[in-house]
């Protein structure tokens, strides 16, 4: 006989990683304006500070605390961290990435692996680390941010472009494994959005990037998402009501309307 879903616990805290900026630091605000008690992580600790003080400020629960998704004895930390200041966790927002341009035959394998580390083994650690208490309790949301390039790839973003096609087999085996237990998967697939996550790139690569998008028609048009737009569907995904599994969502920019001739 199939059990009732029970409605969701008014606390539900909420892990969020890659949360010093962009759209980690979007999410985290999103999530603390719906109730959930928000633990902020990234290696840059300060900013994550920053955002949980104006969270706090505006009445939300927020904790930050430091986080590196590529060591193992850091994520470990960060759970024993959160769990005590918040108890146990009912959804992570598996945000933090990396992107480096280059064609593959020009980038080192020391870049694709530090890619690979961080996209792919990242959410990794943090399942290994959360997802077996949330299996236990039968209720929880893993969110894992990807990307738009699974479904159109991109010329010298060959590293990133791999590592968010692992991500999604990944998860879609997780949705798979999930079933049942009361706990959901859910893909985040934005388009492109303008974060910081290319500001450490030198000119002539972002020129060379946009060149061979454009070459390849893959630039319809230059408007970007910003990311307060995907932090408020992944607060949908989180919200939606128990019995619903939203197990892909793709955010693509509208293009500006264009003016009467």
């Amino acid at each position: 006989m199939a059990t009732k879903f029970p409605d969701h616990a008014e606390r539900r805290p909420a892990v969020v990683t890659g949360a010093s900026a962009g759209i980690g630091a979007a999410t985290a605000h999103a999530l603390a304006a719906n109730g959930h008690p928000v633990a902020l992580g990234a290696r840059r600790v300060e900013r994550c500070e920053l955002v949980a003080t104006e969270i706090r400020a505006s009445g939300g629960e927020a904790f930050a605390h430091e986080l590196d998704v590529t060591d193992e004895a850091s994520v470990v930390a960060f759970h024993k961290a959160v769990t005590e200041q918040f108890g146990p966790v009912e959804v992570v927002v598996s945000n933090a990435g990396g992107m480096k341009p280059g064609r593959l035959w020009e980038i080192s394998t020391d870049d694709f692996r530090r890619e690979l580390d961080t996209n792919v083994l990242g959410p990794h650690r943090l399942l290994a680390t959360f997802g077996a208490e949330m299996v236990q309790r039968q209720c929880g949301d893993f969110v894992v941010v990807s990307s738009d390039v699974v479904n159109t790839p991109r010329p010298r973003l060959g590293a990133y472009v791999s590592s968010k096609w692992a991500l999604e087999g990944m998860a879609r085996v997780l949705q798979m494994e999930l079933e049942g237990t009361g706990v959901r998967a859910c893909v985040v697939r934005p388009g492109p959005t303008f974060t910081e996550i290319a500001f450490g790139w030198d000119q002539a690569a972002t020129i060379d990037v946009v060149k061979d998008a454009q070459k390849w028609g893959l630039i319809r048009h230059f408007h970007t998402l910003r990311p307060d737009a995907i932090a408020r569907a992944i607060a949908h995904v989180v919200a939606a009501p128990r019995g619903t599994n939203i197990s892909v969502m793709d955010i693509s920019p509208e293009a500006v309307i264009e003016a009467p001739q």
